[in-house]
């Protein structure tokens, strides 16, 4: 199947709410890692999500270029060629953009999907967030509803953020956030839904203890019950059908009761990406350990072709990002759910 349309997406995220389960968003950044998520979404009968983040986009375009945007463009376009081959329907989303990128960044990626849409070949996008978690909420929520029109114009879904999610990824560092920072209010919660209902479709990335970044267990404060409370406060207000499409920031580590609670309370998207890098790396060091004085020419030999050809540890790495993967698949209970051919 192509990537999935602006109708199937938004069905892939309809089926995941009334399903009680979640799609894995990955983080990718090459080639390599886009076939990773395909396999491990086909391999699982699972839709899933591929994101892309500036920082992908700068690596992507190369050493010379580091061009964020041509980046980003680049790989969608290889993942809608890529995805064709699979049976299961994926949903291509950019990650955190912060407001002093939003001009350089995220309206030039909508624009490159309203020109495809413009010459027939539909969106190039399904999503993109914006992260305006380090505003004062008015400001944050007054820049989101002019990106939600604008998405809304072109059937892109906004994801939005209140509340900080601690930790440090990808040049985004919230390390040192007030602790009152990483816990999104009840207050908070309806504050965005009375901002942004009617304008468009979008997520919402509530924060709850959440933090980027992998931690030793007991590390990481989770509070899941921030998202009952707050999804009960704004229902409570507007009806059931205000119920908000939550995301679930660094997930990495947290154990299997609080990942089911965050489902029970309404998050429909998780992104995973400091486990699936690590997962990628693992076995290339495992292979590079074993393979020493093949890999390297060392005293004057020739070392082994065939080890250090790239391909026989990408393929390694291919198959660690895919099996970590498929057990997120496997923990958020999107295993087996595909919605492929029945949208």
């Amino acid at each position: 199947m192509p990537i999935a349309t602006p109708a199937q997406y938004a069905a892939m995220l309809d089926a995941a709410q009334e399903g009680g389960y979640a799609y894995p968003a990955i983080n990718v950044t090459s080639i390599t890692t886009i076939n990773a998520a395909l396999k491990a979404f086909a391999d699982q009968g699972s839709d899933g999500i591929i994101q892309f983040s500036t920082g992908a986009g700068e690596f992507a375009s190369g050493l010379n270029v580091k061009d964020a945007v041509f980046g980003v463009i680049t790989l969608a376009e290889a993942a809608h060629r890529l995805a064709s081959k699979y049976n299961v329907l994926i949903g291509l989303h950019t990650d955190h953009c912060q407001p002093k990128k939003v001009d350089g960044f995220l309206r030039p990626l909508i624009a490159a999907t309203a020109e495809r849409r413009a010459a027939g070949k539909g969106n190039l996008f399904n999503s993109h967030m914006f992260d305006g978690s380090e505003l004062p909420l008015g400001e944050n929520m007054a820049i989101a509803q002019d990106l939600l029109k604008l998405c809304a114009e072109n059937e892109i879904i906004l994801e939005v953020e209140a509340g900080v999610v601690g930790g440090e990824e990808d040049g985004i560092d919230h390390s040192d956030a007030p602790a009152d920072k990483l816990y999104t209010t009840p207050e908070d919660m309806v504050a965005v839904y009375e901002a942004l209902n009617g304008l468009g479709r979008y997520m919402f990335a509530a924060t709850f203890g959440n933090v980027h970044g992998h931690y030793k267990p007991g590390a990481v404060k989770l509070r899941p019950d921030i998202l009952k409370n707050g999804q009960k406060a704004v229902m409570d207000k507007f009806g059931a059908e205000a119920e908000f499409d939550l995301v679930f920031h660094g997930g990495s580590g947290t154990p299997d009761h609080e990942l089911q609670e965050t489902l029970d309370y309404g998050v429909i998207k998780m992104n995973i990406d400091t486990d699936t890098q690590y997962a990628f790396t693992r076995p290339i060091v495992d292979f590079m350990l074993k393979h020493y004085d093949e890999v390297l020419k060392i005293d004057g030999e020739i070392g082994n072709k065939k080890a250090y050809d790239p391909r026989a540890y990408l393929k390694l790495a291919e198959a660690g990002v895919a099996e970590r993967l498929g057990t997120a698949c496997n923990d958020l209970k999107s295993t087996g759910r595909s919605i492929c051919g029945k949208v």
